[in-house]
């Protein structure tokens, strides 16, 4: 079977070393893209944080390979893609639609981390821990001309475990890709894999996210803002709050409801002896690991940044 791969980020290289590897798959193109790239829901650009120049491994094995300048109608990109003579396209780690007069060329198969039709559209490792989901997967689909909507290849399930981080939970998502990738790929190559429709009563589009959407509110509970700030740690831009009018950003913290603590007014750093907390709607948050400007700080070093505490972040763009 002749591939054409398309993919630009770190599980998307994963996923071209793998159909490499197989015996039964020629790889015979690869279409990437830079890590900054303009896309219909922001013009403006976009920056895959997930990026992987997979230049060199296509180059290793002698595999053609072109970078997307602006979009996949582009003036010449289908031609040069024609010239590769594709059974199939497989898609992992990208941000475009795949269109129409390519999917006539040849059937595209792509990866999306979550059970499909549930979570279908932008982020869904994000919401899913945001949403305090159990668990979560990854499913192989052929491409239509739906959002995450055509048949079925297979799905690999993962459970969600209550200390995920985006970082951990995705770690545990690319290897059940890749598992699933040798398993069906040899299977659409010999016929035996059975295809299967999705229930549109089921399926739930999550929206695109971008750095702006990291704003946290603290009228919500501990638990629920804990959940949001692991779900956009490292390698993501981060969840973040206002104080003095600058970025403070939360890479980790912990819920308590420790009754001992006093009541705060929402959004306000309160100091103890060891600790520095912030009242939520319900319970409160201690912060472990911050950024603050050009500067981070855990939780020895916060006392340089916030003192005796009593400063308030800002919520005002969250209304009750």
């Amino acid at each position: 079977m002749n591939i054409v791969f398309i993919g630009s980020s770190t599980f998307g290289l994963r996923c071209l070393d793998a159909c490499i590897r197989l015996p039964e798959i020629k790889v015979t193109g690869v279409v990437t893209s830079s890590q900054t790239f303009a896309i219909s829901y922001r013009p403006s650009g976009v920056t895959n944080v997930l990026h992987a120049d997979i230049t060199n491994l296509a180059d290793s094995h002698n595999i053609p390979i072109t970078t997307l300048q602006r979009a996949m109608n582009e003036p010449g990109l289908l031609e040069v893609v024609t010239q590769w003579k594709p059974d199939a396209f497989l898609v992992a780690g990208w941000y475009h639609m795949i269109p129409k007069r390519w999917r006539e060329l040849a059937p595209a198969y792509g990866l999306h981390a979550s059970l499909l039709p549930d979570y279908s559209g932008g982020a869904p490792l994000v919401w899913a821990i945001i949403n305090g989901e159990a668990k979560t997967g990854i499913t192989l689909f052929q491409m239509d001309d739906g959002v995450d909507s055509g048949w079925i290849v297979g799905q690999k399930e993962e459970i969600i475990l209550p200390n995920d981080t985006i970082a951990t939970l995705y770690a545990r998502i690319e290897e059940r890709g890749l598992e699933l990738l040798n398993e069906a790929l040899p299977k659409l190559l010999n016929g035996s894999v059975e295809l299967k429709t999705q229930d549109e009563t089921k399926r739930r589009v999550m929206p695109q996210r971008s750095p702006e959407d990291g704003w946290i509110n603290w009228w919500q509970e501990a638990e629920a803002i804990d959940r949001f700030i692991r779900a956009q740690t490292r390698p993501y831009p981060g969840a973040f709050s206002i104080m003095n009018g600058k970025k403070f950003i939360i890479w980790s913290a912990k819920p308590t409801i420790n009754k001992q603590l006093k009541k705060a007014i929402i959004g306000e750093i309160i100091k103890t002896d060891e600790h520095y907390f912030v009242q939520c709607n319900q319970g409160k948050l201690q912060l472990t690991n911050v950024t603050y400007g050009d500067q981070n700080f855990n939780e020895q070093t916060l006392t340089l940044l916030l003192g005796d505490g009593g400063q308030q972040f800002d919520s005002k763009n969250f209304k009750q």
